[in-house]
């Protein structure tokens, strides 16, 4: 199994440009503003759903991808659910290696399949995303605890499931002639997007930092 995770340079550039072979220490000594000891900055924050949305990655591939999905689902009160084989390790030692300070902000949970995922969750309506869909996710109608489920970075979700559920299946239309858009970024579109038709975003609030940067 890949250990990238486990890499000190996993998410480097995302976690201030660690990794050198992502971020240059130009860009790093650009991109990362050191502030004094102990100062605490107020943040623009919003309530979180009571019932939060589910981000589904079905057997993601990539551990940056999968750690700035994290990054969301923690800034949006989201829960993230693992599904199936990754192609890394998200054990506490790989953590703490790759310096994800904000994981314990995760709320996660790991099944082995999607029928195991329905299981725990029978009430929560599915909403597939494929590069291949003929409708927007501007359309879908999301509802609090909605599963939003995205398949794996090479292939997508499998055709067979798609086609099992043609009526659930949305993507993200692009307006330049790319295949899709990374997985990170289209979870990342997805949720505010879902949280912005609940009206989860329509009250705002100054509040403390929390953790991390």
């Amino acid at each position: 199994m890949n250990s990238l995770l486990g890499s000190p340079c996993f998410l480097g550039a995302f976690e201030g440009g660690a990794c050198p072979d992502l971020i240059g220490s130009r860009d790093v000594r650009r991109g990362w503003r050191a502030r004094p000891f102990g100062m605490r900055e107020k943040k623009l924050r919003a309530k979180p759903l009571e019932t939060p949305l589910r981000v589904v990655l079905v057997e993601p591939e990539i551990p940056p991808n999968t750690g700035s999905v994290a990054r969301t689902c923690a800034a949006t009160g989201s829960a993230l659910h693992l599904v199936g084989k990754l192609g890394f390790r998200i054990d506490e030692r790989a953590v703490r290696r790759a310096g994800l300070d904000y994981w314990p902000l995760v709320d996660l949970h790991r099944h082995d399949s999607l029928d195991e995922l329905t299981e725990g969750h029978p009430g929560a309506r599915w909403h597939l995303l494929a590069s291949e869909a003929e409708r927007s996710i501007f359309e879908a109608d999301v509802q609090p605890g909605d599963a939003l489920i995205f398949g794996k970075e090479s292939v997508g979700l499998d055709p067979a499931l798609l086609a099992a559920h043609p009526d659930r299946v949305y993507g993200i239309p692009t307006l330049g002639p790319v295949r899709s858009l990374n997985l990170s970024n289209a979870v990342a579109i997805t949720v505010y997007t879902a949280l912005a038709k609940l009206g989860a975003l329509d009250e705002t609030f100054l509040a403390d930092d929390a953790i991390g940067r």
